[in-house]
């Protein structure tokens, strides 16, 4: 991958602290029971993590409010030092412009082309085309859409959406990355090649936690290992 550009950053250089801290965190949707409950971890900057546990264990909740799609409904979040309570509005772009996002749903934009996808955003940060063209067209290639950066997601196979949507999460080489089962939708052949290249990201500095069901592909990395088993999370526990 190129080489981070630190003058793509919004990051003030007195930061300091893990990238990502949660304190006694809880969250419900509405009225209804905490999905989390005392959830407490921090991911140290230029770590690589998994997050595992059974369907419903709460982990796409726990990387919404990592990425602040959600609020916690108590205790204690913050981002690159910062408390995310404490953060107004007008800051919060600034903040997930540096959070890559694999989602489950891909949440790809159907009217955009596989290439204009996944540029999105260098193109919001202000980059000009003819800056990012070629890496776009470079990290397609190597994610097996080459021969298709000028088709439309609704022409695409699940697959490919799942590779269109990894590439855009990681074109800005993001300071924090997090995947919700990134692998779900392609062979295994392919889901060790995106390892690499999460792997890859991660060399460069990036904070890399990625949540999976998938004991082969955790078992692969030599990395730590959270576990998510009735909204609790118990850290410090590795791959068998």
């Amino acid at each position: 991958m190129p080489a981070r550009d630190d003058t793509r950053r919004d990051a003030p250089r007195f930061e300091t602290g893990p990238a990502v801290r949660f304190e006694s965190v809880g969250m419900r949707y509405g009225r209804g029971p905490e999905i989390l409950r005392d959830v407490s971890f921090e991911l140290p900057r230029g770590s690589f993590q998994f997050l595992t546990g059974p369907s419903g264990a709460g982990k796409s909740s726990l990387l919404k409010l990592i990425y602040l799609a959600e609020r916690p409904s108590r205790g204690l979040i913050s981002l690159f030092g910062r408390d995310t309570a404490l953060t107004d509005a007008k800051s919060l772009p600034a903040i997930r412009r540096r959070i890559g996002v694999v989602f489950q749903e891909f949440k790809l934009l159907n009217h955009l082309t596989v290439f204009e996808n996944v540029a999105l955003p260098l193109r919001v940060a202000g980059q000009p085309r003819r800056a990012y063209a070629e890496d776009v067209a470079e990290l397609l290639a190597w994610v097996g859409l080459g021969e298709r950066m000028d088709a439309y997601p609704p022409t695409l196979s699940g697959g490919e959406q799942q590779r269109a949507s990894i590439a855009r999460a990681v074109v800005g080489q993001p300071e924090i990355l997090i995947a919700d089962e990134p692998t779900g939708n392609v062979d295994p052949a392919m889901a060790r090649r995106l390892l690499r290249l999460f792997a890859e990201l991660n060399k460069l500095g990036t904070t890399v936690l990625i949540a999976s069901h998938d004991v082969g592909l955790v078992r692969s990395m030599d990395a730590p290992v959270m576990e998510l088993a009735d909204g609790r999370l118990a850290a410090g526990a590795r791959a068998a």
